[in-house]
């Protein structure tokens, strides 16, 4: 079968054109615990699950247990499901070859290989890949989070203003469900149709408007001496929010595009919002600002620094400086 979709399975179950294997793998938790949570709450009634619905964990069972599961027939219903939780820490998962051969048109198994991606290349790869719907559930890339954002907010049938999710998803990273979790308890009290804003992010994830990150490369891009200074104070007097890793991992995004940004200076707007992966010409600006700033040298020198201080603040080359004063001085030296 062709490798599937998160939405085209979705819709499939939606219309109830249910297959009798469904085997989802890769990375990213979120998408596979979504269709799963589908599957348990949808396919049967709850009058049918009585009998014909089984939950296995792969560290509990072996190939024979879950074989002899899912060659049961349903008790008053069209079909039963069994779901595999944890296929990941199943030993003898290849061994389910056999059934995945000849699989009961009654039985809707599901197998979740959660955190990592099946090796397609073996035999039980393969035979999987033909004979069973196989969604692999990735990733998002840093640059995918802020659409990511606003398609989840558009499903509530609400809106995110652009400088609001750049910023969620600096403060949050790619925890999908980390995200979404903190999407909710945002929209749960206000009104269908509402448009979030910074105050709103502020007041209910708790990450200041004034005093992050996104508001850091913005100083340091326009080099605002006074206002980075600022920043960096909060930061030091909170570090538990505010970790060094965070902030040079995040500035190393910054700097990185206002450094390509230098190589496509003659390039169209078009050309330099596809080159640095950006959403809109809205997120331009800044990076135009910061590159006039830094040229190609001095921003190549800064992205040194941060992987220097990145270094220092995991304990590589670091002396018995506090890690508030490392930031300070990371901070001096890219504004000096």
């Amino acid at each position: 079968m062709a490798a599937a979709t998160y939405e085209s399975v979705l819709k499939d179950l939606k219309a109830k054109q249910y297959q009798p294997i469904y085997f989802l793998h890769g990375k990213e938790s979120y998408f596979i615990d979504g269709l799963t949570k589908y599957i348990e709450n949808k396919v049967l009634s709850e009058a049918e699950k009585s009998f014909n619905f089984t939950v296995l964990y792969g560290r509990d069972v072996d190939h024979m247990a879950v074989i002899d599961t899912a060659r049961r027939y349903p008790m008053m219903a069209e079909r039963q499901v069994v779901i595999l939780k944890e296929a990941q820490d199943m030993r003898d998962i290849a061994k389910l070859e056999k059934y995945v051969e000849n699989p009961t048109p009654t039985t809707l198994l599901l197998i979740c290989f959660k955190h990592k991606k099946l090796d397609t290349r073996t035999k039980f790869g393969k035979l999987i890949n033909k004979k069973a719907v196989v969604f692999e559930s990735k990733k998002l890339y840093d640059n995918q989070i802020p659409d990511w954002i606003n398609g989840q907010l558009k499903k509530k049938k609400f809106q995110i203003a652009p400088n609001a999710s750049q910023l969620m998803a600096e403060y949050l990273g790619t925890d999908l469900s980390k995200i979404s979790n903190e999407l909710e308890k945002m929209t749960i009290n206000l009104p269908e149709g509402s448009t979030i804003s910074m105050e709103h992010i502020q007041k209910n994830i708790g990450i200041s408007k004034d005093y992050n990150v996104f508001e850091l490369q913005s100083a340091l891009g326009g080099r605002d001496l006074v206002k980075a200074n600022r920043i960096i104070n909060y930061f030091v007097a909170n570090p538990k929010e505010n970790p060094l890793p965070k902030i040079t991992g995040a500035l190393y995004n910054f700097f990185s595009k206002v450094f390509v940004l230098n190589s496509l200076s003659s390039a169209s707007e078009s050309d330099q919002i596809k080159g640095l992966g950006l959403r809109s010409a809205w997120f331009l600006k800044d990076y135009k600002r910061a590159a006039k700033n830094y040229n190609r040298s001095r921003s190549e020198n800064v992205i040194h620094l941060l992987r220097e201080y990145d270094l220092k603040s995991k304990g590589v080359d670091r002396d018995s400086t506090p890690e508030g004063e490392l930031l300070r001085e990371l901070i001096y030296k890219i504004l000096h």
